[in-house]
Parts: structure tokens; sequence; C-alpha cells
């Protein structure tokens, strides 16, 4: 089948399962990960892995979002194989400033190039990113691609359970007063991806009331209508595992995955946390949806 018209570029949060991106021919920039003063880039195999061990032994962990350049790279690419038009997915930004980064190099670049906020993130951005890649190659516009991504990204929910607030405080996602007092009551939290910001949910006494809690979640988020769930980690594949066979039992009709997150997401969730991803599913035709 010839290459789409139309390219696909997601950032490396997407986290999509491993051949995904190859298949559907989607580009994807990697965000970097520091550890230790040392920087590589998220797609490196063994980073999630790496950064769950250095969270563990109380080693410094940040992020920095990719650079203009980065992206324009992958733009160049993707004008050489032949794209006229380029959508870019990318996590929230107002989680981080890789969107900003897009949209510089946008500027930059001599074809159309259409940057998409998805305000999610992991397969919240994973599965939109898919479904604009099904859309560019059924011949759609840049722009239907775009809408695409947005409708599937904005339907979607993320939920995740954290083993401690900890991690969050450090990236600055929740205050240090709401930290303490969860760490003080020794709560387990469900927080949510909503309007592109880390929200508080729910708090639960034990880990496996709060995966049964994600898992009543996610069933009600998919509300019996055709969904694709992702049920993701970091350093838990048993729980995730456990939950993903859960939501197969009570979802049969729902397409469920498993899979893990990388050092982006893992510097600020930390190790033990497991994320529910229910994505209804959007038309992926050429033309607007009637």
């Amino acid at each position: 089948m010839a290459a789409p018209h139309v390219a696909v570029i997601a950032d490396s949060t997407c986290y999509l399962p491993a051949g995904w991106a190859a298949e559907l021919g989607i580009a994807i920039v990697p965000v970097q990960v520091i550890v230790g003063g040392q920087s590589f880039d998220e797609s490196e195999d063994t980073q999630a892995q790496r950064v769950a061990d250095a969270l563990r032994d109380w080693q410094p962990v940040t992020t920095s979002r990719p650079s203009p350049l980065r992206f324009l790279q992958a733009y160049t690419q993707a004008a050489e194989d032949g794209a006229t038009e380029i959508v870019v997915a990318t996590l929230s930004a107002s989680m981080s400033a890789t969107y900003e980064s897009a949209v510089l190099a946008a500027k930059e670049f001599d074809i159309p190039v259409h940057v998409v906020d998805t305000r999610s993130i992991a397969m919240g951005l994973g599965f939109a990113a898919v479904s604009g890649a099904r859309a560019a190659r059924a011949g759609a516009s840049g722009a239907r691609v775009a809408d695409v991504i947005e409708q599937r990204a904005l339907a979607s929910h993320v939920y995740f359970y954290v083993d401690t607030l900890e991690y969050l405080r450090r990236g600055g996602r929740v205050s240090a007063a709401r930290a303490a007092v969860g760490q003080a009551l020794q709560v387990k939290p469900l927080l949510q991806v909503e309007d592109g910001r880390v929200d508080r949910l729910d708090q639960v006494r034990t880990a496996g009331r709060a995966l049964a809690r994600l898992e009543d979640l996610a069933v009600t988020a998919a509300d019996g209508q055709a969904v694709d769930i992702a049920v993701q980690h970091l350093g838990a594949p048993e729980r995730a595992h456990t939950l993903a066979a859960h939501l197969r039992e009570r979802l049969p009709q729902a397409e469920v995955i498993e899979g893990f997150v990388g050092g982006v997401v893992g510097a600020h969730v930390g190790p033990g946390m497991v994320a529910v991803v229910v994505a209804p599913r959007v038309s992926e035709s050429a033309g607007s949806p009637s």
C-alpha cells in the first residue's frame, strides 16, 4: 500500500505497544528523561525499568521536552518520504511544553503542519494517534486527521492509581500539603486526567481496593460503547495483568491491551503505578462523519 500523503507524528508518551508505530507509519519524537544528571531518549528499550529503579533508590529523575529541532527533523523526514501534510499529536500542553516545541517547529516548515494538543497522555494519546493514522491511510485530509485525533482523545478516560503522592509532589502536580496529608493517612490515591490536568478522583485504604475501584471506573466509562482499553503500569506487571484479566471478563466486547508507561510519566507517578485508559472508538473515515 502506498504511504499516505498525510504523515502522523506523536511524542513518545503515547506508549504504543511494540510494533504498532511501525505498522501504522506513526513517527515518534522522544521526550527526554534525566536520571542523575544524564539525559537519554525515552524511546530507549530499558528506560522504564531504569527510571523505576532510580526512583526506588531516591535518585533525582526529571524530564525535558523535545527541542523544536527534534520535531523539525521529524517533519523533514516525513516530507522526504512523500508527505504533503503533517499532523502531530502531543501530550497535554498543561503537563509539558512538548506541544509548544511542535508548534515552534511547524512555523519553520514549508508544508502544512497541524499540531493537536490531545489534553491527554499515555494511551489516551496513543489510541488517538492510531485512529489518526488509520484515517490518513483511508485518504483523509490533514484537517480531518487532526479532527479524528482530537475527537478520540477528548472522548477517552484516563484513570490511574499511585502508591504515593510523593512523586507527583516533586513534579509540582500536587501540593506538598496534599501529599503530606495523604502520607499521614496512609491512603492510596486514585487520580484522573481531566481537561489535560491531573486531578484527585478518590482515595482508598489498600492497593487491592484501589485496583477494584479502577476496574469499576473503567466499566462505567465503557458504558456499553465500542471501546479500546489499555492497562499500563510502571514496575507493577502483576497488578496490571490482574486488572486487565478482570476487565476482559466484564467487558468481553472491548479490546484490552497491556503495556507499560515510560520514564516521562514514571518520573512523576513512581513505581507501582497502574493506569487504565478507556477510549471509545470514533469514525476513522476520510470524510466528516454524518
